[in-house]
């Protein structure tokens, strides 16, 4: 049998490697802090006691759990509260390159960056996800007006994530460029870009498959939870 893909459980694969600082553990379950990602992992066969790790983090978080890779269903007793299709999309000859206009965004710039996901939606952002990674934005007049950063880090790949851009700013190619520059820096330290999108958010696919990715997958977001919630500790 071939070694498992860090890309088919990457939440795990990053929180065993370079986000392992970052990871809140019980048993064989893995989570991030929850305000830094909603994200958790199990490994790819879990049992009935790595399950029972999930529902102990759950206790400890207020933010919701959601896991993606894994094939194996809960087990009984528990339920699904969220669903989301998705693909998985690789880099495949993208014309990465640094961009003028781009600056690093860091703490200082958190509200901005906060706001700016709570408008446009690009997926879960809050108060600690800058710390996953290398974010940049554009400025215009002094405001935010679009980002890009980075989000998983499974040995090896870099997630490319919240990608967006103000609505008053679309239509100029700015979240393309972002993308772009932070693939640039992915590729400088030796990684490769990878990026998730819903399945039916179809512009977004489009747009990333112009500039140079292609499709590995399909895949799920799915949160799950215990009927009978673990009381917290």
């Amino acid at each position: 049998m071939s070694a498992p893909h860090p890309l088919d459980n990457p939440v795990w694969w990053s929180l065993t490697g370079p986000h392992a600082h970052l990871a809140e553990r019980r048993g064989g379950a893995l989570r991030y802090p929850a305000d830094v990602s909603p994200f958790a992992a199990v490994p790819d066969e879990p049992d009935t006691a790595d399950w029972a790790g999930v529902a102990e983090l759950a206790a400890s978080g207020t933010e919701p759990l959601l896991t993606t890779g894994v094939a194996a269903a809960p087990p009984e007793g528990w339920e699904t509260f969220f669903s989301v299709e998705g693909v998985q999309l690789v880099d495949d000859g993208l014309a990465a390159a640094p961009d003028a206009e781009a600056v690093r965004l860091g703490a200082a710039d958190v509200p901005e960056m906060l706001d700016l996901a709570g408008r446009t939606r690009p997926g879960p952002f809050l108060p600690r996800t800058v710390e996953l990674g290398t974010y940049l934005g554009i400025r215009r007049g002094g405001a935010l007006v679009a980002m890009a950063g980075e989000r998983l880090r499974p040995p090896g790949w870099t997630e490319i994530s919240a990608v967006c851009t103000d609505p008053d700013f679309r239509g100029q190619g700015l979240a393309a460029r972002l993308v772009l520059a932070v693939a640039a820096g992915i590729r400088a330290r030796g990684e490769t870009p990878f990026l998730h999108a819903a399945a039916d958010n179809t512009p977004a696919i489009r747009l990333y498959e112009a500039l140079g990715f292609r499709l590995r997958r399909t895949t799920s977001f799915v949160g799950s939870r215990p009927l009978d919630p673990v009381p917290a500790v």
